[in-house]
């Protein structure tokens, strides 16, 4: 979304699902993974919505849906691009708004060719690193920066490091699109066959609803049921919102799933509507928050890039690109010496370029599983695992332990003895005996830690809004915060550094870390931490908004998004006027980043002369008599600047956007049918199959996979063959993973209490009766499911929520698998993850877990060495070896196999 739209969080907020005349809930099953958001969606069922379920199985969100759709799991873009396809043929996008607010018109460069083009490539891919010069992707008559990292690629470190050098591409626009130069010709006719609005049709030109039968199994007047009524409630009168999960983003193509769904919202207008928009929904309480702060590694907070080394000698080479572009990135010197302030206080000045050369430089994929592979080789020796639980948590959790096994040291904080604390000496390969207990030296240090009723903090949720929560209880004993845990730990090396005088030791000595403490433990202040985070201005005054920060240093904020938070002193986030007291926009109800703002680009309610698109759904306005937008929000855009304001030549950040651009961080202020640059696999979504796969790729034959997609090749992570490569049927059944409401994520916290556990007390795997029958399964007996990585059992749910798909005259099984569990606690079994590869989508880095391929037979797995060798039979007979999966394109700089 922050390619398309230029922020990467929910465009909407879940009370205003209420407002929607259709909500197509898509990669997520709501009702049960988020129950209390679905009452929203229940609200506007109420009112006479039409709620639509596309999911492979039939769940409790179906059950209350007006339609649902069963697909394979695989295959939404195939689905969302044959919407895309009947809104573009039957003339019924949102005209005026498409051509005022969107990227349509503009013309792309003569040397830009498509996967029509290309049968499933498009130019400028290099099959030797994998991966897209972007250059041929530009506007015509406009220059995009090239992807960070694609700079350089013929120097002497050349081709093989391309891949390493590109890993934080996509993060260079920050949570936005890429800055691009020059003045992108257009065609508001929108018919130069170049312009993105003709080259949208023609990309999807082939997404028929006869192809999405044969690709998702959905038959067709089934599919045009969806796109009927998706059409029937957009336009000036109506509006529908879209929701998704992890459902989605758990692919090698997952950014272009979203990407997808944001093509379709800005073809219908309904992003920055009320009743629109797009909800991410996030898995629990602060999975947002840990994005904006963030705990990843290639952001810094408030989504600004972490500077790269190839190209970041100091803040000016870091700022230039974006000063030189339009949109409230152009701000990014003040969001950025504003958190070198918040850090390094008053040893952060101009003369010292406020600190800059102390932060970290990306010189390649740091991601968690690019970590765990320097765990096997020895590069990575020690391990902090805080609130996760990798052992079982992450796919293809066997790499995971066996990068454990080799460190020296690994700290663990949790609420449980989980699996990860324990592996060393009850881990499934301790059984097998690839592994014995007195041969592995990793040092274990468990630290009890504090829940979320035991500590003072805020939660960050789905819809961008900082809830604060009070402490209920007093932790006991030894458990501690994490705010604890991390000031201490900060305190004590800063202590030991204290008379230390090398240049290395100074940005932790002269961190601003004095935070003040309290209680018998000393406990630092949670507010105190917000307040950082708000930032002040002259004489430690509390900032009200992000728009005060300054790029000259008087300044500081630790987090720009969040701004405002701590206006006038007061905690923001802890506001609970309840709802009958306020508007249903609820604006005292926590605090909303940016600036309490809980609609984005909701300039884009309003017409391109400032007027409601409709009495019906007016949100934000132009008054012209006050001189200023107005409306039942925080307008998105510029209080004061009029909807005829043209900017002047040649200006640029905020004065560079027009009184009609509601996009206002995007360099042109529109929204993106077509990403020229910010993306790595392509300027439009496309069909690909996952990683693997039962069928071919009907769509691009000679093109079966997502070919910038990361892969890596190991003897631990070996390949499936798909479609019809040899070996394709040892593994027939598709199978995808979901979670349940009666536990939670990996099982840490909920398979440890005992009304849990009863409600769900075992790890089960849902099968149709067809397949039941078909591999003589039995309901409620044993069955294993075995892959190329390993073979998990299960008791058998034997239900018609699953049926079987008809693709093509071929008859497709799915599998759904829970991953909640693991062999400790009160209710445990085998994990889902040791099922799964590790095969990355190439902008975030994250892994597919929502479709594989597998087997299942009858009967509990083996026990001990034997269930290895029942993983090595079925590898054999697919014939599997370090280059099945990869293809012909995987160079081995890709695969790890010249590392190895």
């Amino acid at each position: 979304m922050g390619t398309s739209f230029g922020r990467g969080g929910a465009t909407t907020f879940q009370q205003d699902l209420a407002e929607a005349d259709c909500i197509l809930i898509q990669g997520s099953n709501m009702a049960e993974a988020h129950p209390v958001g679905f009452q929203w969606v229940m609200e506007a069922k109420h009112r006479g919505a039409r709620i639509i379920h596309v999911d492979p199985r039939f769940t409790r969100t179906s059950a209350l849906a007006d339609q649902h759709v069963p697909l394979r799991a695989g295959s939404d873009i195939a689905f969302l691009g044959g919407l895309i396809n009947h809104v573009l043929t039957q003339d019924a996008y949102f005209a005026e708004y498409v051509l005022h607010y969107t990227n349509a018109a503009m013309i792309v460069g003569a040397d830009f060719a498509d996967t029509e083009d290309l049968d499933g490539l498009f130019s400028g891919f290099d099959p030797e690193t994998g991966s897209y010069d972007t250059a041929s992707w530009q506007y015509e008559g406009g220059f995009a920066e090239p992807t960070l990292g694609r700079r350089g690629t013929d120097s002497q470190a050349g081709k093989r490091h391309a891949r390493e050098r590109e890993t934080s591409g996509p993060e260079r626009a920050g949570s936005g699109g890429p800055v691009y130069h020059g003045h992108a010709r257009t065609d508001p006719t929108l018919q130069h066959p170049r312009c993105v609005f003709q080259l949208l049709k023609r990309h999807y030109a082939r997404y028929t609803p006869e192809m999405v039968e044969q690709v998702c199994g959905v038959p067709a007047e089934e599919f045009l049921r969806v796109a009927r009524t998706l059409v029937a409630n957009s336009g000036r009168e109506r509006t529908t919102a879209m929701a998704y999960a992890v459902g989605w983003t758990h692919h090698t193509v997952g950014v272009q799933y979203i990407r997808a769904a944001s093509i379709l919202q800005l073809l219908l207008g309904n992003i920055g509507r009320p009743g629109g928009g797009i909800l991410a929904l996030r898995g629990h309480a602060s999975i947002q928050g840990s994005t904006d702060i963030p705990t990843l590694y290639n952001l810094l907070p408030g989504y600004l890039p972490m500077p790269h080394a190839h190209t970041h000698a100091d803040l000016d080479a870091y700022v230039s690109e974006d000063e030189q572009a339009s949109g409230y990135w152009g701000n990014i010197r003040s969001y950025l010496i504003s958190l070198l302030k918040a850090w390094w206080g008053e040893h952060a000045t101009a003369d010292n370029d406020y600190c800059f050369d102390r932060l970290p430089r990306l010189d390649g994929d740091h991601s968690t599983f690019r970590t765990v592979v320097g765990q096997i080789e020895g590069t990575v020796k020690g391990y902090f695992v805080i609130g996760e639980n990798p052992a079982v948590g992450t796919a293809n959790a066997r790499q995971q332990r066996m990068g454990l096994a080799n460190l020296d040291w690994l700290v663990v904080r949790d609420l449980n003895l989980v699996e990860t604390a324990t592996f060393w000496q009850d881990g499934p390969e301790i059984a097998t005996g690839e592994m014995r207990a007195e041969d592995i030296g990793t040092e274990v240090f468990f630290l009890p830690a504090a829940a979320h009723t035991e500590k003072d903090g805020s939660f960050t949720n789905t819809q961008r809004l900082l809830q604060w929560h009070h402490k209920a209880v007093e932790p006991r004993d030894d458990q501690r915060s994490d705010l604890w845990f991390y000031y201490h730990l900060g305190r004590v090396l800063r202590e030991k550094l204290r008379g230390s005088d090398r240049p290395r030791d100074r940005s932790l000595r002269e961190l601003t870390w004095d935070y003040p403490t309290h209680g018998a433990i000393d406990e630092p202040s949670a507010d105190a931490v917000l307040a950082e985070i708000n930032g002040s201005g002259g004489e430690g005054v509390p900032l009200s908004a992000y728009t005060q920060l300054r790029p000259d240093g008087s300044t500081s904020c630790g987090c720009w998004i969040y701004c405002g938070v701590r206006a006038e002193g007061v905690n923001q986030a802890a506001r609970r006027t309840p709802g009958r007291e306020q508007t249903r926009v609820a604006p005292e109800w926590g605090w909303a980043w940016p600036a309490n703002r809980r609609l984005l680009y909701n300039r884009a309610s309003a017409d391109p002369d400032g007027n409601p698109w409709s009495d019906r759904k007016a949100y934000v306005w132009w008054d012209a008599e006050r001189g200023e937008w107005t409306g039942h929000d925080i307008p998105d855009f510029d209080r004061h600047k009029r909807p005829d304001h043209v900017p002047a030549p040649g200006a640029t950040g905020p004065e560079g956007i027009a009184g009609t651009d509601p996009f206002v961080m995007q360099t042109d202020g529109r929204g993106w049918l077509y990403v020229p640059s910010g993306l790595v696999d392509g300027p439009f979504p496309a069909h690909y199959e996952p990683q693997e796969s039962p069928v071919p790729n009907r769509l691009h034959p000679h093109q079966q996979r997502n070919p910038a997609r990361e892969v890596r090749s190991r003897p631990e992570n070996r390949y499936q063959p798909s479609g019809d490569e040899r070996g394709s049927a040892v593994y027939p059944y598709v199978f995808t993973t979901f979670r349940i409401t009666e536990q939670h994520t990996a099982g840490g916290m909920s398979r440890w209490l005992a009304h849990l556990s009863e409600l769900a007390p075992a790890m089960f795997l849902e099968v149709s009766p067809e397949l039941a029958a078909e591999r003589g399964l039995d309901h409620v007996g044993w069955a294993t499911v075995i892959t190329a990585r390993s073979a998990i059992e299960g008791r058998v749910l034997v239900t018609s929520r699953i049926r079987p798909l008809q693709l093509d005259g071929r008859t497709i099984h799915q599998i759904g698998i829970p991953w909640h569990w693991g062999p400790n606690g009160l209710t445990t079994g085998d994990a889902a993850n040791e099922l799964i590869n590790v095969a990355l989508d190439p902008n975030v880095h994250i892994m597919e877990t929502k479709a594989g391929t597998c087997d299942i037979r009858p009967g509990r797995r083996p026990r001990g060495p034997d269930l290895r060798l029942l993983v090595e039979q079925y590898r054999r007979r697919a014939g599997i070896t370090e280059l099945t999966g990869a293809e012909y394109l995987d160079h081995p700089a890709r695969t790890g196999e010249e590392e190895r």
